[in-house]
This record gives structure tokens, sequence and C-alpha cells, in this order.
């Protein structure tokens, strides 16, 4: 506005002969000149604005357009149809990428489209390295942090044995699971599965230490323990780990079963342990069994060990009378784990 009052002062000025008139030809040129240039660049700015909002309205529509394929989506993948779930999540996250959440989903429907009795099919291989993919984008890129661990989760068994198996990739996700979450032993459980898979018991009991170590009061931990040494052929540290996880829940009767199962098979069926054992493993089974028994009367699968258990106990029994009054007992504990169980079945508990 500066210019355009500088311009009229110009204008109103004598000219004063030919040469003012010249001056004022220039005058006037330069003074429309700057006039056309500065409403040129207001006329851009005003482009710019326009072209700013236009951009913006368009994202905000993609965004909408996405939700509403994400939706669609969710619907169909909870009607197991994966294939146009599949459809609909990559239309969703095509719209906006930035739907971090959506990418778990998409890869797990790959995942369930993928068939292992097919491996080898073009196609179907195509699923579990789409499946991968998605997983590896949603371990980055969910919001949920409980979507992320989920996909890393998959992520291990798309590398285990029923798919890739490919343990060296499972582990350093493994590794990355463990450092994400310390206190949760079922990572540490896989890690140490694969180390033993692979044939290093050392680290792979390492590892279940370590689960132990940083859940000392999970029964999981003790369970799994005991899975690892009954694997390797260590019955006390078994029964010691199964010991522990019984003192961490006294009051269930399935832990004091589960001892009882181990004494009876390794007096019944390791005819490498020598008879004075045999009878000290029968009378901690008897022990273990008869515990869960005061817990829980009706437990139908104790009952039975207990017939079991002293049945091996009678053919230890070097007098024939109280071999005789063993078998008798076992043929009553038979009989009452027979007559709940029949209970049971009639009433649809057992079933």
């Amino acid at each position: 506005m500066q210019l355009e009052r500088e311009c009229r002062v110009r204008v109103d000025r004598p000219r004063g002969g030919p040469a003012g008139d010249a001056r004022q030809k220039v005058q006037d040129s330069v003074c429309k000149g700057d006039t056309m240039r500065k409403f040129s660049s207001a006329a851009a700015c005003i482009a710019t604005v326009v072209l700013a909002v236009g951009v913006a309205g368009c994202s905000q529509v993609n965004m909408l357009k996405a939700k509403m394929a994400f939706k669609d989506a969710n619907a169909l993948y909870q009607g197991q149809d994966y294939k146009g779930a599949a459809a609909r999540y990559e239309e969703a996250v095509t719209l906006d990428p930035n739907l971090g959440d959506a990418y778990f989903f998409l890869g797990n429907s790959y995942d369930n489209m993928y068939r292992p009795t097919k491996r080898g099919d073009a196609a179907n291989d195509g699923y579990l390295t789409k499946a991968i993919q998605y997983y590896e984008k949603a371990s980055e890129s969910a919001s949920d942090p409980k979507i992320k661990k989920l996909s890393l989760e998959y992520l291990v068994a798309a590398y285990g044995p029923d798919k890739l198996n490919d343990p060296t990739k499972s582990e350093p996700i493994l590794q990355k699971m463990i450092s994400m979450d310390p206190k949760e032993p079922s990572n540490y459980f896989v890690l140490g599965k694969i180390y033993e898979d692979n044939g290093d018991y050392e680290r792979a009991e390492q590892t279940y230490m370590k689960a132990r170590e940083m859940k000392p009061n999970d029964p999981a931990v003790y369970m799994t323990l005991a899975g690892f040494y009954n694997r390797q052929g260590e019955f006390d540290k078994t029964m010691e780990a199964l010991k522990a996880r019984a003192q961490q829940e006294p009051n269930n009767p399935e832990a004091y079963y589960t001892m009882a199962t181990f004494y009876w098979e390794k007096a019944y069926r390791d005819f490498t342990t020598p008879e004075p054992q045999k009878v000290q493993y029968v009378q901690s089974g008897l022990e273990s069994v008869d515990k869960a028994l005061q817990l829980k009367p009706d437990y139908f699968e104790a009952l039975t060990y207990k017939n079991l258990l002293l049945r091996v106990q009678a053919n230890l029994e070097k007098n024939p009378q109280k071999q005789q009054q063993l078998l008798r007992d076992a043929d009553k504990f038979r009989d009452k784990a027979q007559e709940i169980r029949n209970k049971q079945r009639a009433s649809g508990a057992g079933e």
C-alpha cells in the first residue's frame, strides 16, 4: 500500500516538460510492475494455502477410508475369511501406513492361510513369507504393546520346527523379547528348548535356571525344569524340581499326584533301578499320592495310582501275607476309583 501511495504522489507532481514526461512514463511503468508482482505473490500464497488444505483433506479422507477398511477386515478375520481379511488389511495399511496394529492381523491372516502340508508350493510358501514380513512390521510399529509382544511370539513360531525350522532366526527374537520383559519366564522356556533341541544342553539348563531366577514363585518354572531333567534322564533333579513346584502350591493336589506318577514310573518301568531303591521310590510315591487324596478325596487319577503303587509294593514284598494284604488294599482303591469314574461319566463331569 505504501508503494501505491508513492505512485499517486509522483503522478500528482508537475511533469516539467518532455523530460518530466519521460520520467513519469518510467515511474508509471515501475509502479504498475511492482503492483503486478505484489498481486502475483499474493495469488501464489493463496494457491499454496488452498493446496495445503487440499492435501490435508485428502489425508483425512484416506485415514477415514483406512479405518473403514480395517473394520471390515476385522469382521472378515473373525469369520475366518483370512483371504478376504488380508485384502482389506492390505488396503488399510496402504491408505494409512501408520495403522501399526493392522500389520499384525495382516500377517496373521497370511499365517492362517499357510499349510505346512503344502510346503514347497510357491503360493503357499509366499503366505508365510508375507506373514513374517508383516509380523516384523507390527513388532516395530504397533501402538499396542500387547500386539508388539504377540507379533514377536508369532514370529518365533514362524521360524519354529513346524514351519521354517530356522532356530538361528528365532534366537535373536527371543533375546529381544527377554530384554523387553526379563521377568516373563515363557520366553526363557522357548529359548531353552531351542538350545536343547540343538543339543546345547548346558545353555538350555542355564536358560531354564535363569527363568527360575527371574520368577522363583512360578510353579511353571519348576515344571519346565522337571521336564528338561526328565528328558535328560536325571531322575533326582527331576524330583527336586517337582518338590519345589509343590512347595509353591501346597494346596494343589495335582502337584503331589504328578510326583507320585514319576515315582511309580521309576519303580515299575526302570529295570536298572536296584530293588532297595525301588522300595524307597514306592514309599515316596505313596506319601505323595496320599497328600493328593487328603486335598481331594475323590481324585480319580490319584486313586488309580494309589492302586498301582500298592501293586508294585506287593511285588517287592517278601512276606506272602503282607503281599496279599497289599493286593487287597490295591483292589479297594481300584474299585473306588472306578466308582468315582462311573459317577463322573453319569453326571457328564468326566467327559
